[in-house]
């Protein structure tokens, strides 16, 4: 069974108004910002979707924006992946999977033999391409409820290509999301 993740939202996304559902500045900075911010503009960095379901099998089906997968210091997981993480019993989130893209259309298996249960998920979207569109798969006979954004205050995290995710192996894997793990803040 697929989900529409535009159904429920992400984290991370600061306004609603924005070309495509998962850009982060607004349609009307174009031009008002520089160039190089509104192409960053475009990624999905910082943001992530969350759930909860007890399906032993979890996969995205995803569009990126652009072919660009990977750049010549930084792996197609991190670039145009997305990663999945589950929450403990104990709250602590810890890593399950990530899509590796080879084409800007993607159907990955995050995760396969997952142990009885039900509990909290969360994935992390590209760092350096955008998304177009993104669905969350699950077992036909698994029970999926969609997690809106937190209420919570989200932290805002602003800087240089470290701060965008630069580098990292995997979304998850970047400062922004490590601290939001870490305090259990968007």
């Amino acid at each position: 069974a697929w989900y529409n993740a535009a159904d429920w939202g992400p984290e991370g996304k600061g306004w609603q108004e924005t070309d495509r559902y998962y850009d982060r500045l607004p349609a009307k900075a174009e031009g008002v910002v520089r160039a190089p911010v509104w192409s960053l503009s475009r990624h999905s960095a910082g943001m992530c979707v969350r759930f909860e379901t007890d399906s032993s099998t979890i996969s995205a089906r995803y569009t990126l924006s652009s072919a660009n997968l990977a750049m010549p210091h930084m792996a197609a997981t991190g670039v145009s992946g997305v990663d999945l993480y589950a929450q403990a019993d104990d709250g602590h989130w810890g890593w399950v999977g990530v899509a590796r893209p080879t084409a800007k259309e993607v159907t990955a298996k995050l995760a396969d033999g997952l142990l009885p249960g039900h509990r909290a998920y969360m994935v992390y979207l590209p760092l350096y391409n955008g998304v177009e569109s993104l669905e969350i798969g699950v077992s036909s006979k698994a029970a999926f409820k969609p997690l809106p954004p937190r209420a919570k205050k989200p932290i805002v995290y602003y800087g240089t290509s470290i701060a965008h995710g630069a580098c990292a192996s995997r979304p998850g894997m970047s400062f922004s999301a490590i601290l939001g793990r870490w305090l259990d803040r968007p």
